[in-house]
């Protein structure tokens, strides 16, 4: 993936910082596993383990902290 899409990290609501934290998330997933089709074919694997789950949790998670932080907790 060679496009520029993240400019930055600035959001207007913790809403809107939140939603980017899950798109950083799953763009991190497409950068590791560009391969739609496999991707398709793991989802029912992970989608239904809880250790799956919370673990993407925790992804989404460190992303939220990050763009928080850059955003000045939105004071």
């Amino acid at each position: 993936m060679s496009d520029t899409w993240l400019t930055t990290l600035i959001t207007d609501t913790p809403q809107e910082g939140f939603e980017l934290a899950i798109t950083l998330s799953r763009r991190g997933v497409k950068y590791t596993q560009p391969d739609g089709e496999v991707l398709h074919r793991l989802r029912p694997e992970y989608s239904t383990d809880a250790e799956n789950l919370t673990a993407a949790s925790q992804v989404v998670a460190t992303n939220f902290q990050t763009v928080a932080a850059a955003n000045g907790y939105w004071r």
